[in-house]
């Protein structure tokens, strides 16, 4: 069945200060509600005009995984345009780690080491894409085409898979981004990796002052597999770097809620997964029906966003409800 909600994208192009020459730019992807096209121009440009009857929209932000393209988001960035939301996903290729490129969330390596962790947004990618949405969403002046008047950014939500969530969570400081008024997460956690400097199992904490929902999977085997990097070991009784984020790393969070998806992978948001990128070949092969975990995350995602983007009445009783009601669909569901 298609959607009652007609979805169109605007592609953009933004520069990241302070990244290097050609890895300086990031594509991104503003997917909103539109209008039918009513006029030939229309029809033969294809740039159909926003649906404004919601206006101003609240903002999405997807913040990938390291070498996941924005493709593998598509379906969840619609799923957001048809609850109310604009959704933003981009692409940018630049470092990952010293001397090695790929698609990334965006990591500054000086903002993540032991004397500077704190000091300022570990991504530069999301103050890039935020301002060039205040730009686009100008109602007077500058050429925002569809979007003009459309984006309410101050009612930012910032959804980050794997790496992605983690910079997430270390960026969304109400210093740094007021706008931003929650933070969902899968598959991340603040464990920071010995090759930073830091030493073996420490957790940094994020600054995020609003409320938080950490999402992951009981099968995820990349987690599992990258204890390594934190000095634990794979497997070892009490690595759950996901609860432990949950339950040490966001003080300053309004509210923090702890979600497991009982089955779910690491990759479950992106699909379809290109086994030729990212890291999920780490993992054994999944019992549990994915499609229907990933139906499962997105209900959760949109009550949540609902709920603190929104005030709605209705999708904060429908969080209390899992709270209440015990589902075979979550592992574990906690909030504090």
């Amino acid at each position: 069945m298609s959607s009652p909600v007609l979805v169109r994208a605007v592609r953009e192009a933004v520069r990241v200060p302070g990244a290097p020459a050609p890895y300086d730019t990031a594509h991104v992807t503003i997917r909103h509600p539109a209008r039918p096209a009513s006029t030939e121009v229309e029809r033969m440009s294809g740039m159909l005009p926003a649906d404004a009857s919601g206006a101003p929209y609240p903002v999405v932000v997807v913040v990938p995984g390291v070498n996941v393209s924005s493709e593998g988001y598509r379906w969840l960035a619609i799923a957001l345009v048809e609850a109310g939301y604009v959704c933003v996903t981009y692409d940018w290729v630049g470092e990952l780690f010293a001397g090695q490129n790929g698609l990334t969330p965006g990591v500054d390596l000086t903002a993540v080491g032991p004397e500077t962790y704190g000091t300022k947004p570990t991504t530069p990618a999301l103050a890039a894409v935020l301002d060039r949405l205040a730009e686009l969403s100008c109602a007077d002046g500058g050429d925002g085409g569809p979007l003009r008047g459309l984006l309410d950014l101050g009612r930012v939500a910032l959804v980050g898979h794997s790496a992605g969530g983690t910079v997430a969570l270390q960026s969304a400081s109400p210093e740094w981004f007021p706008g931003v008024r929650a933070v969902v997460t899968y598959a991340s956690h603040t464990m920071a990796s010995q090759q930073l400097g830091h030493p073996a199992g420490t957790l940094l904490t994020a600054p995020v002052a609003v409320p938080v929902l950490l999402v992951g999977g009981s099968a995820d085997g990349v987690v599992a597999a990258s204890a390594v990097r934190y000095g634990e070991e794979a497997g070892a009784p009490g690595h759950d770097p996901l609860e432990r984020t949950w339950r040490e790393a966001l003080p300053s969070a309004a509210e923090a809620w702890l979600a497991v998806l009982s089955g779910a992978g690491h990759m479950l948001p992106a699909t379809p997964d290109d086994p030729s990128s990212a890291r999920g070949f780490l993992e054994e092969p999944l019992d549990a029906d994915q499609d229907e975990l990933r139906e499962a995350f997105v209900r959760l995602v949109t009550d949540f966003l609902a709920a603190k983007l929104r005030d709605d009445p209705a999708a904060t009783a429908t969080l209390q409800h899992h709270l209440d009601q015990p589902n075979p669909v979550f592992a574990d569901i906690r909030r504090r």
